[in-house]
């Protein structure tokens, strides 16, 4: 793959995830298989616009299906899944004889050896499906309808994605806290995967943040990542074009900001990330340690909830599913005022006299409510960014 990215003083080259090896496997299978002939490369669009051009190996063929498989390739990304081949059997059936097609399609999507199955709720996908996610299950629905459009193919297609090393690369990540069982998930928003090391995103987010305030801006809108930004614009309506994006470093923006001057900090950030401040813990990446269902379940220990409930909420994979159990429970309000107190608690900690923080803490859920708790100075602070009101303020 010969797209790059210049990180830390280097060109390092960026690696396409396994959702677009399971579609790219799962396309030239439907090939082979309509076509009746061998294919050794197959090309694929990823949703980030970036056509891949994938070798195909392990190709077996017969009458009714096609099994073949690309190796996963991580670029420079440090990843325990480089190198691992992904393989799809496709196979032609009768649309009468699917289970459980994707929504709008005669395509039904499972997994075989070494994909994972989810066993508890709150997660892409429901419990008792294969750890397959959303995009790249669109991405093998769109592939699979393109190839059977260009052979005139109008029945249906059965695929089943399989990770032979998948279960014991499982046990090298977070699945099996998670509740995924059996290997590994096969994911992806983008269909690349980016080089990019944790000093080179500290490194990104300052040198945005002093552009910024080069400008001569003295409030700043942050957000953790796309679920952030997108909350922020398409819910709250919000100006996001100059929302900076921290990732999991959270503590260190804050730090990059207040050196730079900024006197009102704003954030507006997914419960997922934003609950870890509940303990004091402003990185927020798995990697340094997680602590979600433990913060979530002392909240609803000192909101009152029962023992019952909390022993449903800490085995939790979730924090959606955590607050599924608190409402059941009548308690999920209560809980999260005891969290917004935390959250806001650690953000003070981490600026000096004289410095602003404002938060708002939001799901996606919306029968969850949305915005779940904020600071009390979160909604006059936005009003900076705030679209319904005209032009942003020059700040």
């Amino acid at each position: 793959m010969e797209l790059t990215r210049y990180v830390n003083g280097k060109i390092m080259r960026c690696g396409y995830t396994t959702g677009s090896c399971a579609a790219g496997a799962s396309k030239a299978a439907a090939i082979m298989l309509l076509g009746g002939k061998s294919v050794d490369k197959v090309d694929l669009m990823t949703p980030a616009g970036e056509l891949l051009h994938l070798d195909i190996l392990e190709i077996s063929m017969d009458e009714d299906s096609v099994r073949c498989a690309v190796r996963k390739d991580s670029g420079d990304d440090p990843d325990v899944t480089n190198g691992t081949l992904v393989f799809s059997t496709v196979s032609l059936c009768k649309a009468e004889d699917l289970k459980d097609p994707e929504p709008g399609t005669l395509i039904e999507i499972d997994g075989g050896q070494g994909v994972g199955r989810v066993t508890k709720a709150g997660l892409d996908q429901p419990v008792g499906r294969a750890a397959i996610n959303s995009t790249p299950r669109r991405m093998i629905s769109q592939a699979l309808t393109e190839v059977a459009a260009k052979y005139g193919y109008s029945g249906a297609f059965r695929v089943v994605i399989s990770i032979p090393e998948g279960e014991k690369l499982a046990k090298k990540t977070f699945n099996p806290r998670l509740g995924i069982v059996g290997g590994i998930s096969v994911i992806g928003t983008t269909g690349i995967v980016e080089p990019m090391s944790n000093q080179a995103l500290v490194d990104t987010t300052k040198v945005e943040i002093r552009q910024l305030a080069a400008k001569g801006r003295t409030d700043i809108f942050l957000v953790p990542g796309n679920y952030g930004r997108d909350f922020s614009r398409d819910v709250l309506g919000l100006d996001v074009s100059e929302c900076i994006a921290m990732s999991n470093f959270i503590g260190d923006a804050i730090n990059s900001a207040v050196e730079c001057g900024f006197k009102r900090i704003l954030m507006v950030g997914h419960i997922g990330k934003m609950v870890k401040l509940g303990i004091g813990q402003t990185f927020t990446h798995s990697s340094g340690g997680d602590g979600r269902m433990e913060t979530m379940t002392a909240c609803a220990l000192e909101a009152g909830a029962d023992l019952e409930t909390l022993k449903k909420v800490l085995p939790c994979a979730t924090t959606d599913a955590a607050l599924d159990v608190l409402k059941a429970a009548g308690k999920m309000d209560e809980t999260l005022e005891i969290l917004g107190k935390r959250i806001e608690a650690t953000l003070l900690r981490k600026v000096p006299e004289g410095v602003q923080i404002e938060y708002i803490c939001f799901t996606n859920r919306e029968d969850l409510g949305g915005v779940l708790c904020e600071s009390p100075g979160a909604r006059e602070l936005a009003e900076l960014w705030n679209l319904r009101a005209g032009s942003p303020s020059s700040k």
